[in-house]
Parts: C-alpha cells; sequence; structure tokens
C-alpha cells in the first residue's frame, strides 16, 4: 500500500475543494484494499465529512468503481455513497482519486458484538433486498470482470460460459494460496473445484454482482429499520451468475458466523425473503447442490487475504486461521459426491 500524508491529503482538497480553514483526517480501517481516509473540514464555520479515496499501485481498475456508483445508483435503490469528485489524472502530484459523501453508520463487521437477532434478521433481509435489485435491474451479455474502457463500463476477458469462467476465477484464488498459511491445502482444493466443475452451469444471465459485498464493506446503523446505509467497495464487481453472490453472501453472513441450524436456516429464510421482494427465487435442488462450491470458492478468496487481514501479532490471527481450516473440511464435506 502506497504512503498518503497530510500533504497529499491537502492536495485533493486544494485542487477539489471549497476554501476551507483547516482539515483533519484518518485511515479507514475495514479491509479496504485502496487508500482510503476518512476526511473532516472546516467551511466557513461548519464541518463537513468526506471520503478520499486514492488509487492503489499497479490497480487498473480503478476507474470503475466511480462509474460503478453512478451506474448503481441511477437504476437501482442500493445505498450508495455520492461521488463529489473524481480525477483519473490530477494536477497535483498525487495518484488518481476520488471523493464520496460521508454516509451515516459503522462497519457492520465492527458491529457484532452489539448485534441481537433482530439486528442480524433486519441486516440479513436488507442484504438479500440489495442483491435482489441488483440482480433485477442490470444485466450483461457475457462473463467476467468489469472494466472502464474510453469511458465506459465493458468486460474485461469475457466468456459466454459461466462453468469456464468460474473454474478459471477459482483456479487463480488457489493459485494465490501459495505464500499463505494455506498453501499445503492447495492440492486438497483443486482436486475438489475439478472434481465438482462439472455441477456449475454453463449457461444463465450474466448479473452485476458485487464480489466483495463482506461485512467490512456494508456500513450500518442497527436500530433503523433499513440497517445498511452503504455498500462500499465496488472495484471488485463481476457480471457473473446470480446463484454464485447468493451463495457467497449465504457463506458470509450465515454459515460462517452462526453453528446453530436452526437459526442458520431462519436467517436462510430472511435472505431469501428479501431477495423475493425484487425477483423470483426458488432453492431448488440444482442451486443446493453448486452452493457449497460457490462456497469454497468465497472461502479460498478469503484464505487469499489472510495476511493482509491479520497482522503477525494480532490476537485473532491464530483464531481465524483455525476456523478457516475448519470451514475448508466442512465445506469439502459438504461436496456433492
Amino acid at each position: 500500500m502506497q504512503t498518503t500524508s497530510a500533504a497529499d491529503i491537502e492536495a485533493v482538497l486544494d485542487e477539489s475543494g471549497p476554501d476551507y480553514e483547516e482539515f483533519s483526517y484518518e485511515a479507514a480501517t475495514g479491509g479496504t484494499r485502496a487508500d482510503v481516509y476518512m476526511v473532516t473540514l472546516v467551511y466557513q464555520g461548519n464541518e463537513y465529512e468526506v471520503v478520499v479515496k486514492f488509487e492503489p499501485p499497479g490497480d487498473d481498475r480503478f476507474a470503475v468503481e466511480p462509474k460503478l456508483h453512478e451506474y448503481v445508483a441511477d437504476r437501482t435503490s442500493i445505498p450508495i455513497p455520492r461521488i463529489l469528485v473524481f480525477k483519473q489524472e490530477p494536477e497535483r502530484s498525487v495518484p488518481p482519486y476520488f471523493v464520496t459523501e460521508r454516509v451515516r453508520g459503522d462497519n457492520l463487521a465492527d458491529q457484532y458484538g452489539a448485534m441481537d437477532q433482530t439486528h442480524w434478521e433486519r441486516v440479513i433481509e436488507q442484504v438479500g433486498t440489495i442483491m435482489g435489485d441488483l440482480h433485477s435491474e442490470i444485466a450483461f451479455e457475457a462473463f467476467g470482470r468489469l472494466m472502464l474502457y474510453d469511458g465506459r463500463i465493458t468486460i474485461r476477458n469475457w466468456r459466454g460460459n459461466w462453468r469456464e469462467y468460474f473454474a478459471d476465477l477459482t483456479r487463480s484464488h488457489i493459485d494465490r494460496l501459495g505464500g499463505t498459511p494455506f498453501e499445503g491445502m492447495q492440492s486438497r482444493a483443486r482436486d475438489a473445484i475439478e472434481d465438482t466443475l462439472s455441477l456449475v452451469p454453463e449457461d444463465g444471465m450474466p448479473r452485476l454482482v458485487h464480489d466483495d459485498m463482506q461485512p467490512t464493506n456494508l456500513l450500518c446503523m442497527l436500530d433503523e429499520p433499513d440497517p445498511i446505509t452503504a455498500v462500499l467497495d465496488w472495484q471488485d464487481t463481476l457480471a457473473a451468475h446470480r446463484d454464485y453472490q447468493l451463495a457467497q453472501s449465504e457463506f458470509l453472513y450465515i454459515d460462517s458466523t452462526f453453528d446453530d441450524p436452526q437459526v442458520c436456516e431462519r436467517l436462510r429464510e430472511q435472505l431469501y425473503e428479501g431477495y423475493r421482494t425484487h425477483t423470483e427465487f426458488d432453492p431448488g435442488e440444482t442451486y443446493e447442490r453448486t452452493k457449497p462450491v460457490y462456497q469454497l470458492s468465497t472461502l479460498l478468496w478469503r484464505m487469499t487475504g489472510f495476511d493482509d487481514a491479520f497482522a503477525e501479532d494480532d490476537l485473532g490471527r491464530a483464531r481465524a486461521e483455525f476456523q478457516y481450516r475448519q470451514q475448508f473440511d466442512r465445506l469439502l464435506a459438504e461436496l456433492p459426491r
């Protein structure tokens, strides 16, 4: 990650902001891979808060994120921060950046300890509603990673076959396990995926999928009827099969968080109920058979970011590694034979 100084934030404000009197800033928390900063500035005696996000080194997809904010906001009711400024070629000596409004709420993962059953039901139902809204309104002609080309959203290395694209995506996760604490699991993961790829459908309508919609990328105010106030970090976005994101969300919000089967089933129904407010969905045999395959791919993706998420001396590191290994064994056991 690049090093951002007060001078970089000052350059952004001088180039794009009002004639402020003073400012302060702090780095955002929550697992984002880019340099993101919460900035408070004083203008005409009043305080205003914005978020500044800089392009990480080597990221050729950065420009698609501010475009997607506008694209999604125009087509859905999904809560997404409004883009205030986007500079692909700043006049000052700073990386490309964009500035968004500061949305009320705290990252969901930091609020787990304060959540009761009602909170979880509301959050998970709204997660379903957000996915249903996204999948019902936006579709593409092929599968692949979204890019920006000549000012238009396009698909890089597009595929007409979902199974082929999903296979490549998951194999890349497995390759990236090298050098992580899970390197020794690569062979088992590769065999499991290759043995079950035939269960993944080849066709389907490519839908817009936020491929990083984990709890750290949701802002929430738990006591609100609709607690999710913003969905963040749209740089990892795919044209993908809708079942992939549904299964992924079940894993991220339910199966990796709760052990009680009855609690899991109740929350699963909340997820489906929210999804059905926008589009029909029946978790039939095909979905149930492919779900553990999609969830294994999701877990492998999470494993690739383990070292970035947990410092060497992080007290939660050993616990998280143990949990990931448990989840890996469980999902392998759940794969259809």
